[in-house]
């Protein structure tokens, strides 16, 4: 199961995503790419795009992200929620997602 948790404030935002949806092989796991690919476009966009610093962790099955600054930034951590919580309609046995106030 992935679980995609999210937290955005008016300073700041941060996201984790953690686990493997066990859709699929290793490599061969759609649910699992379409997570990932939305995951690193979004913080891609938000550090070389916008030039915001951020503080993340990166290993395998996880994925922190946090940043303060730009209404930019927190929107397009909010459409990364949108996005997997679509996801977690389509595919609720793998995917879940939780909204920190």
């Amino acid at each position: 199961m992935i679980r995609a948790s999210f937290c955005i404030r008016e300073d700041s935002a941060e996201f984790t995503v953690k686990g493997h949806s066990g859709a699929g092989e290793q490599g061969n796991d759609i649910i699992c790419a379409a997570v990932s690919s939305a995951a690193i476009m979004a913080v891609n966009t938000i550090t070389e795009i916008l030039g915001e610093k951020d503080t993340s962790k990166v290993k395998d099955g996880y994925l922190q992200f946090k940043v303060s600054g730009s209404k930019a930034a927190r929107d397009i951590i909010d459409g990364l929620r949108l996005h997997i919580a679509g996801l977690s309609e389509d595919y609720p046995d793998h995917v879940t997602v939780i909204t920190e106030v």
